[in-house]
C-alpha cells in the first residue's frame, strides 16, 4: 500500500511517500519546496495557488517514478489561518498570514464583548493575536463586505483537500486551533460568533482524523495521470501529526516539545484541562488523533534563528546553520537572555536588531558575535521550555520525567543538549519526520494497515537520548532568566 503525505509547514513543504509493506513502512521524499508568503500593499498574504501547484508537482513526481498506484493522500499543515469561499466556491482573496498585522488589538475589543474568562472556559485556547477567531473579528470591523460574501471558511489543509476534491469539510485537529470549538464537546461553539457578529453558516461539518474527504476530481486525475486516489483527513494540523508519532510509552509521566518554527510544549490527555490554574498559565486543549487532548503551551520556536539568519543574509552574509553549529563548538556564552515568548518577536523583520533592543531594555550586555547571538536564542529558548515545562507539572500534579522532542528541531543538537541541561530531564529526540510519520500512519491506519496510533508508536527507531549535565550552571542561568521573563 502506498499513501502520500503532504506536510506543510510555515517556511517550506515536501511530499513524503509512505510504502506499507510486510508490516513496516518506508518513507521517500518525492518533492521539496519553499513556502514564501507574500507581502503585498501592506497584507501578508500565503501564496496559496503556488502552494496547491507544488502539491500537484508532488504528485506527478510520484508518477514519474513509477509510483501512479497511491491509495490514498493527506495533507497537514500549520493551524489558525484559512480560506473564504463565496456561494460558487470560488476563493475570495488568498488567505492571510497568521503574522499579518491585522489582528493587533483585536483580541482585546473582543473580550469587551465576550470576556476573557468565558472564552478560555469555553475554548480552553491559548489567546494568540493570531487565533481564527480574532482573524475573523478583524474581518467583521475593517472588512465586513469579505464576511458577507462569504459561504464557507475552509483551514489551509482543507481548503487544500477542497482544491483537490471539491469537497468542503473540516478535520478535528484543525478545526480545533481556532478557538472556535468547545474543548469539551469537541463541536463548534456558536456563542461568540453570534456575540461578535460573525455568521455561523460559514463553519463547515467537523470530521475526525482518518474520515475520508473525497477523492480527486476526475480533472485532476486526468491531467496528473493518475485514479481518481482518496484524499483522506489524517491528523491535519502539523503538531496532531507530529505528536501522534511522538515515542510515547503507555503509563509513562512525559511531555512533548513539537520544536520547529514554533515550540509546541505539552501532554496528551484523555480531557481537556481547564480551570483556575490552566487559564492563568494560558494553557491550551487542541485536539489530537483517536479523541485524544494536546494540552500545551505555544512557544515561538527556532523563527527567531531562522529570522535572524534571514537578517544576515540580507546584509550580505552567507551563513548557513551548519556555519551556526561550527561556531557554536568554540563560542562562549555572554551570558544574556531573551523572553522568546515577548510579541515583539513575532512579526518578520530584523531579528538580530530587536533582540538586541530587548536585551538593551531588560539591561543586559549585547552579544559581540554572531555565535554569542545564536547562544543566547538557543539558551533562551531551552530555559523558556524549563519554566512552562515547571507550569505544566503544576497543573498536572506530577512530575515530568521525560521529555520527548519531535521534528526539524531534533536537528539542532545545541537545543536538545541544552534542553537537558535546563530542564535536568532525560530527553528523547526524534523523528525528525514526526509530522510525515504521524501523517502516513493516520491513513495507515484509516485503511486498516496499522491497528492504533500505540502500535504505530512502538515501532518508531532512531531516538537519540541526552542526560543532564553541569545543573548548577544551568540553575544559575535559570535565574538570570526568570528575572527577565515577562
Amino acid at each position: 500500500m502506498k499513501v502520500l503525505a503532504f506536510d506543510l509547514g510555515a517556511s517550506s513543504g515536501r511530499a513524503i511517500l509512505g510504502i506499507y509493506e510486510e508490516g513496516k513502512v518506508t518513507m521517500k521524499e518525492m518533492h521539496r519546496f519553499s513556502n514564501d508568503p507574500v507581502m503585498v500593499h501592506g497584507t501578508f498574504y500565503w501564496d496559496i495557488l503556488r502552494l496547491f501547484h507544488e502539491i500537484k508537482q508532488g504528485i506527478s513526481k510520484c508518477v514519474a517514478e513509477g509510483h501512479k498506484d497511491i491509495d490514498s493522500i493527506g495533507i497537514d499543515t500549520w493551524g489558525v489561518d484559512f480560506g473564504l469561499l463565496d456561494k460558487d466556491g470560488k476563493l475570495l482573496e488568498n488567505p492571510v498570514c497568521y503574522r499579518d498585522a491585522r489582528t493587533v488589538g483585536i483580541k482585546e475589543k473582543a473580550f469587551e464583548i465576550c470576556g476573557k474568562e468565558r472564552m478560555y472556559k469555553t475554548a480552553g485556547l491559548q489567546f494568540n493575536d493570531f487565533n481564527t477567531i480574532f482573524q475573523l473579528y478583524s474581518l467583521k470591523l475593517r472588512r465586513p463586505d469579505i464576511l458577507d460574501r462569504a459561504k464557507t471558511l475552509l483551514f489551509i489543509p482543507d481548503l487544500l483537500a477542497y482544491f483537490l476534491t471539491g469537497e468542503k469539510s473540516a478535520e478535528y485537529t484543525i478545526a480545533s486551533t481556532s478557538q472556535l470549538l468547545n474543548a469539551k464537546t469537541r463541536n463548534y461553539d456558536f456563542t461568540v460568533l453570534e456575540e461578535l457578529g460573525i455568521k455561523k453558516e460559514i463553519m463547515p461539518k467537523i470530521i475526525t482524523p482518518g474520515t475520508v474527504k473525497g477523492k480527486l476530481t476526475q480533472e485532476i486525475a486526468e491531467e496528473l495521470g493518475v485514479k481518481r486516489i482518496e484524499v483522506v483527513a489524517t491528523a491535519s494540523h502539523d503538531t496532531a501529526a507530529a505528536v501522534a508519532a511522538a515515542p510515547i510509552k503507555k503509563g509513562e509521566n512525559s511531555c512533548f516539545i513539537s520544536c520547529g518554527t514554533w515550540s509546541l510544549l505539552g501532554a496528551e490527555l484523555s480531557e481537556p484541562i481547564i480551570n483556575d490554574a490552566s487559564f492563568s498559565a494560558d494553557f491550551t486543549n487542541e485536539g489530537g488523533v483517536e479523541n485524544t487532548i494536546r494540552f500545551l503551551k505555544n512557544i515561538s520556536g527556532l523563527w527567531l534563528l531562522q529570522e535572524t539568519r534571514r537578517q544576515w543574509l540580507r546584509e550580505g552574509e552567507n551563513i548557513s546553520f551548519k556555519d551556526i553549529d561550527k561556531m557554536l563548538e568554540t563560542e562562549i556564552s555572554a551570558e544574556t537572555f531573551i523572553d522568546p515568548t515577548a510579541e515583539e518577536f513575532i512579526a518578520p523583520g530584523n531579528m538580530p536588531e530587536r533582540i538586541n533592543a530587548f536585551l538593551s531594555e531588560t539591561k543586559q550586555p549585547l552579544p559581540k558575535t554572531k555565535g554569542q547571538l545564536a547562544l543566547c536564542i538557543l539558551e533562551s529558548l531551552a530555559l523558556t521550555y524549563r519554566y512552562y515545562i515547571e507550569s505544566l507539572e503544576k497543573i498536572l500534579g506530577k512530575r515530568i520525567e521525560t521529555i520527548h522532542i519531535i521534528g526539524g528541531g531534533v536537528k539542532d543538537v545545541n537545543l536538545c543538549r541544552f534542553t537537558a541541561n535546563a530542564t535536568g530531564k532525560k530527553v528523547t529526540a526524534g523523528p525528525i519526520e514526526a509530522t510525515a510519520i504521524g501523517n502516513i500512519n493516520v491513513q495507515l491506519i484509516a485503511k486498516g494497515k496499522i491497528e492504533n496510533i500505540q502500535k504505530a508508536r512502538d515501532e518508531i527507531s532512531d531516538i537519540i537520548e541526552y542526560y543532564p549535565k553541569d545543573e548548577n550552571i544551568w540553575a544559575e542561568k535559570y535565574k538570570k532568566f526568570t528575572l527577565i521573563k515577562r
